[in-house]
Parts: C-alpha cells; sequence; structure tokens
C-alpha cells in the first residue's frame, strides 16, 4: 500500500485503488464520479459534534479533486426520520407533531420551508465560513422523486433475507416487514406497522398504532398504500445501505459507535451485500466493518442534538473561528479523540501558535528538519485553508501579543498603532494583511471576553497605588520610566533591570510583582519587559515616576 502524507489523501488513494479493481465501482464513478456521502437528522440544533464528520469528508472530496478523481461530498438530511424526543427549547405545542416526518413538520422559525429546513439549513448556512465544499441534498427529497423505488422493491421482495441478517447479527427474532408508511389519515410515520407487502400489486397493508411506541400514539388508521415516491421509508439501518445503491456512494465515514459489531454499520453492510449486491463504501467492504471516526468533544462532553446539550455547529464562532477549528480537525487523524475546551487556560493560545507555525512551514519561513514532517505540515495547511490560498505568508500575530495590544491599545486601531510602534507589523499596512491583523485582534477579544483566565486578563491602572515597598525597591521602580526611554528592544531592557536589581541588593522577583501591582494592581502579567514597551513612554512615565 502507498503510504501518503495525511490521512485524507491516503483515504482518496485507497477509495480510488478499490474502484479500480471493481468492475461495479468502476461503471459507477464514470457515471457520477467519486461520491462522499454523509448524513444528519435534523432532529434540533445540530450540534458541534456533527461539524467533525462534514469536514473528513470534505477534506477526502478535496483531495480526490487535487489529484483528478471528481471527489463530490453530498450531505443529506434525514428529514423523513420521526420527531421521537422533543428538544427543551422547543415549546410544549411540538408534541402534537411526535411521530411525525421532521420534513412534515412547520419550522419554528419564519422563512424555512420545515422543522428539517430550518435546523439544517442553520448549519449549510456557515459553510462557507468552514471552507465546506457539499451538494445538500434531502432524503425525504429522494424518496419523493423515486431515487430509491428501485432499492425499496428489491429489499420488500427479499425480506426474508433482510430477516436473517438481522437474526443472524442480533440473535433475536425479526419479524417486521422492512419499511414505514406515513399514515395517510394522521401523517406520522414513527407509529406506522406495516403487515404485509403485495409484490404482484407492489402495496404495502400497514395500520397506524395507537401504542407501537412510547412517544408518539398513533390514530388506528388501517390503509394500503405503495412504499414508492415518498410514501413512507425504510429502516434506518436499511435505508443506509439502499442509499449506498441509489445514490452510487464510494466513501462514507461515522462516528466510531456506528462502527461498533452488531452495530448499524454491521446491518448496512449485510444489507449491501446479500440483498442489493452493492459493494459497502469504505472503509467498509463485504466483509469488514472498518473504523469510524472518534468523538469531537468541547469540554469532555459529547454533543446530542435531539437533547439539546453541547455547543450548536451553527453557534461555534462565537467559541473559535472556523477556520481555527477546521485546521484542529484537519490536523488530528481521524482514528484520534479531539477534546478542546476554550475555557481550559492553554487550549485556545496552543491552537493559535500551532496553527501560526504550519503557516510559516508552509512558506518557508519556519524550517521543519524532518522532510515528512514538513510535508505533512504543508499538506494540512493546503487542506484546511479557506479559499485560494495565498501568494505570500498573511501578517501573523500571536493571539498572545494580540489579546495584550488589544487590552493596551482599547481598540482595533489603537492595537495596530502599538503594533506598528513595537515593529511587529508594517507602517503601510493595507488591503489583505489589514484583514488578518483585523481578524486576529478580534479573535483575542473574544477570548479575552468569554473564554480567558484571570493570568491574561488585565485593567491598566490610572494612578499609582500606595505601596508597601522598601525605599530601595521604590527607587528602582522609579528607574523604569528612564530604561524604557533608553532601550526599545525586549531583552535589553530585561537585562537592564536584572542589571540594576543586582547592583541594588533588590530582589527580582519583589521587584517584578511590585511592578505589576503598580500597572495592573496583580502580582503577575504579560513578560514585564514587553509590556513596558508597549504601554509607551507617557504611560510609563505617568505610573512609576512619582512613587
Amino acid at each position: 500500500m502507498t503510504e501518503k502524507i495525511h490521512w485524507a489523501d491516503q483515504i482518496a488513494h485507497d477509495v480510488k485503488e478499490r474502484v479500480q479493481s471493481d468492475d461495479t465501482l468502476k461503471k459507477i464513478v464514470r457515471k457520477h464520479g467519486y461520491i462522499v456521502l454523509d448524513e444528519k437528522t435534523p432532529s434540533g440544533t445540530i450540534h458541534i459534534g456533527s461539524g467533525r464528520g462534514w469536514v473528513i469528508h470534505d477534506a477526502i472530496a478535496k483531495a480526490m479533486r487535487d489529484v483528478n478523481m471528481k471527489g463530490r461530498f453530498i450531505l443529506s438530511s434525514d428529514d423523513m426520520d420521526p420527531m421521537d424526543k422533543l428538544p427543551a427549547y422547543l415549546d410544549k405545542s411540538y408534541e402534537s407533531y411526535m411521530g411525525m416526518p421532521f420534513r412534515n413538520i412547520p419550522s419554528p422559525v419564519e422563512g424555512y420551508q420545515s422543522y428539517a429546513d430550518y435546523y439544517f439549513m442553520q448549519c449549510v448556512e456557515k459553510f462557507e465560513e468552514w471552507g465546506i465544499q457539499a451538494e445538500i441534498e434531502s432524503t425525504g427529497r429522494l424518496y419523493e422523486s423515486g431515487a430509491f423505488n428501485e432499492s425499496i422493491k428489491t429489499i420488500l421482495n427479499n425480506s426474508h433475507l433482510v430477516k436473517n441478517i438481522f437474526e443472524r447479527i442480533y440473535e433475536k427474532p425479526y419479524d417486521k416487514v422492512p419499511f414505514n408508511p406515513i399514515c395517510e389519515k394522521c401523517g406520522k410515520i414513527g407509529t406506522t406497522l406495516a403487515t404485509k407487502w403485495d409484490a404482484e400489486k407492489e402495496c404495502i397493508s400497514y395500520r397506524c398504532e395507537k401504542n407501537l411506541v412510547t412517544w408518539a400514539e398513533g390514530c388506528g388508521h388501517e390503509g394500503t398504500i405503495s412504499p414508492y415516491n415518498g410514501n413512507g421509508k425504510l429502516p434506518w439501518k436499511v435505508e443506509w445501505a439502499a442509499k449506498w445503491i441509489s445514490l452510487g456512494v464510494v466513501c462514507e465515514y461515522a462516528g466510531k459507535d456506528h462502527f461498533t459489531k452488531k452495530g448499524s454499520r454491521d446491518v448496512a453492510i449485510a444489507i449491501s451485500h446479500e440483498v442489493l449486491n452493492f459493494p459497502p463504501p469504505h472503509p467498509s467492504t463485504a466483509t469488514a466493518i472498518g473504523q469510524g471516526y472518534e468523538f469531537f468533544t468541547v469540554g469532555g462532553k459529547k454533543m446530542s442534538t435531539s437533547k439539546g446539550q453541547g455547543v450548536g455547529f451553527a453557534d461555534i464562532s462565537a467559541v473559535l473561528p472556523p477556520r481555527i477549528l477546521r485546521y484542529l480537525l484537519i490536523r488530528t487523524r481521524i482514528q484520534a479523540a479531539v477534546d478542546f475546551d476554550p475555557h481550559r487556560p492553554n487550549d485556545v493560545i496552543l491552537l493559535f501558535d500551532r496553527f501560526d507555525k504550519t503557516e510559516r512551514i508552509y512558506f518557508g519561513k519556519e524550517k521543519e528538519e524532518n522532510e515528512m514532517d514538513r510535508e505533512s505540515q504543508k499538506r494540512i495547511y493546503e487542506l484546511s485553508h479557506i479559499g485560494e490560498l495565498p501568494k505570500k505568508m498573511p501578517v501573523q500575530i500571536p493571539l498572545s501579543l494580540a489579546a495584550n495590544t488589544i487590552q493596551v491599545g482599547l481598540s482595533e486601531q489603537g492595537a495596530i498603532k502599538i503594533l506598528q510602534t513595537l515593529g511587529h507589523m508594517p507602517q503601510d499596512l493595507t488591503g489583505i494583511d489589514l484583514h488578518h491583523a483585523i481578524e486576529r485582534l478580534r479573535d483575542a477579544q473574544q477570548w479575552i471576553t468569554h473564554f480567558a483566565t484571570d493570568e491574561y486578563k488585565f485593567t491598566i491602572q490610572d494612578s499609582p497605588p500606595h505601596l508597601d515597598a522598601s525605599p530601595s525597591l521604590k527607587t528602582a521602580l522609579r528607574e523604569i520610566p528612564n530604561l524604557v526611554r533608553k532601550f526599545k528592544d525586549e531583552k535589553q531592557l530585561h537585562n537592564a533591570f536584572y542589571e540594576m536589581c543586582t547592583e541594588r541588593s533588590i530582589d527580582m522577583k519583589d521587584f517584578f510583582r511590585t511592578a505589576y501591582q503598580v500597572l495592573l494592581n496583580k502580582e503577575k502579567g504579560p513578560r514585564l519587559a514587553a509590556f513596558l514597551i508597549m504601554l509607551g513612554d507617557e504611560k510609563v512615565s505617568r505610573l512609576f515616576s512619582q512613587l
């Protein structure tokens, strides 16, 4: 097996090799391209955990296109699924829709076609920010269009094979007709029980049971209906296999919980191979489940759409910029768990610093001695970058420096002026460089406002406090303005402090602690020498000269 430098390239390579060795898949790819599928039930606010799958599949399709494989990422809304839980944030009036397909439930907000459309489009509308290129599909629309008709017929005509698969995998009786009609009287799909398939007339007989499930009540209607063109749906595990053959899917990952033995992937693989005669998509084969991707958690909490737990995908930009989260997910192997907590002191700073380092390596501004690591970092940058790759390295401001300057300058313009005075940014900052600078300063302000711990937050004092300090220490502190005027280099200024304290037998810890008390009314703060240079002569003189 050829080893690639990034997991997305490796998956693209493995899929291509598999297609080339399978006549069925070759025919599919010639007709449709390399289809990479993902899907999500829009049962409520869709959480950031789903975003990992979307980024993974987007990166795989992009890696395919980079080698002329015609990769297509299709994301399908499973809007035919029934509402089986009422999210806590919804009005109780929605209880009357329990058991109905999400696509047939009214939107909680005006301007959207349905409940499903609202919650799904909340996420899709953010895809540009994430750099996700996806073809958006509706499972319900596919049913209505007849895309699943052939698979439905094959599955119902071979119900005995489906029965054998379920009984073999779960080791218990399975006596269901594998289809869920939409009740013609009450419109519910979660309460219907198919009782008979008439293969000659191609009709399903069903009852809308009052007590079939605990979360919805059927109306008791009995009827006969065609299973085609959106009159119902296949059970989820069966439907998964039907999607693969109906859409021509060659690659689809999912969370590791789906890939457990006797899990949903296990059933779908068997139905795809034994009933529909279609090769299950990578990373599965007819005989092997493969591995799903690990969870993406925020602060160690797994997300739940229906229970309303966790951070919403559409709201994640209030936590961290999507471009930085995309980088986090692209750089992490898909079988490695990702737990990110913006409240942990160093999580945000380290992530931004790693992104900046990757960017410097890509543009050759920082060396990576190991060639494989260097090429890996460059590929991570390419796959995680949103939009057209820049021709030169953007202006970089470390997040910690941006956080300090935005608090000192009190505005983006004030912070930029400080950074220019320090020589960290050019005086003629315009265009895309100005955009990148403002973007990073806004990232820093958001972090300071919502997540940074007290050690990173400060307010500069208006006047010097009363100090309980020795005369020699006060004298040394009064020398600070003169030293700041003399030395504009951080290292030189720090060395000057050291020499002064050594000559006057002043403890360095006392000197730094008291200086921070004068500046911030705290015992710790940003690196003192750099911070004083950033403040400028006027503020430093005002606080230290009159001690």
